[in-house]
């Protein structure tokens, strides 16, 4: 399989992890979002992936997914195991709900296209700071909440922690306060000893720069 990633990429980052905790081999395929203007942007890039985004995963038939829900729940069914969701129906419902927080109401409102369309409407960096920290910080708040004690996001490795991490990483790169949440901070911690997560960290990278 191929993945069209970046290095910093919040969701490129959850495959990535999926990916590394089911021990499923990949070639990495960079796709740079900056230089010159955002490489996928480029037609070439874009007859790969329509929607012009980072990740797609093209399959050993030439198929090609896009969106890191769909390419992390084609994981989950291609390779079951380890598996991502818990075998107890509230148990992967509650995975879900963290996923979709993260994936659907906190990193939207801070993807590098709503940030260049916010700079483009005349709004400074302080506008866009502040924007993000808004609404990373509300769905933190929400996150906290939702969290337990237990080892991770919900005991085991799961699809809760695939979400968080990334997130988790974005937040501390647009410097928000991490403090009001212990228990993020918690999983955080025990995930970067985790050798899948220390894998796919955009740090250990081939395109990360130097």
């Amino acid at each position: 399989m191929d993945l069209f990633t970046y290095y910093r990429s919040t969701s490129s980052y959850r495959v990535r992890i999926a990916l590394a905790l089911k021990g499923l081999a990949f070639d990495a395929i960079p796709v740079n979002l900056i230089r010159d203007g955002g490489e996928h942007h480029q037609p070439d890039y874009r007859a790969i992936n329509p929607q012009g985004r980072v990740p797609s995963l093209r399959l050993d038939d030439g198929e090609v997914i896009i969106q890191s829900m769909a390419i992390i729940e084609y994981l989950e069914e291609f390779s079951p195991e380890p598996a991502l969701l818990p075998d107890a129906l509230l148990d992967r419902a509650r995975h879900r709900q963290i996923a979709a927080l993260i994936g659907c109401d906190i990193h939207p409102l801070h993807n590098v296209a709503v940030l260049n369309r916010l700079r483009g409407m005349g709004h400074d960096e302080g506008d866009v700071t502040a924007w993000i920290g808004h609404w990373i910080g509300q769905g933190f708040a929400a996150v906290e909440a939702l969290l337990g004690d237990a080892e991770f996001c919900y005991g085991a490795v799961g699809l809760a922690d695939v979400y968080l991490l990334p997130q988790v990483y974005a937040a501390r790169r647009f410097n928000v306060d991490m403090s009001p949440y212990p228990r993020i901070c918690r999983v955080e911690a025990l995930a970067l000893q985790h050798p899948a997560f220390q894998t796919a960290h955009p740090d250990a990278q081939s395109d990360k720069p130097e």
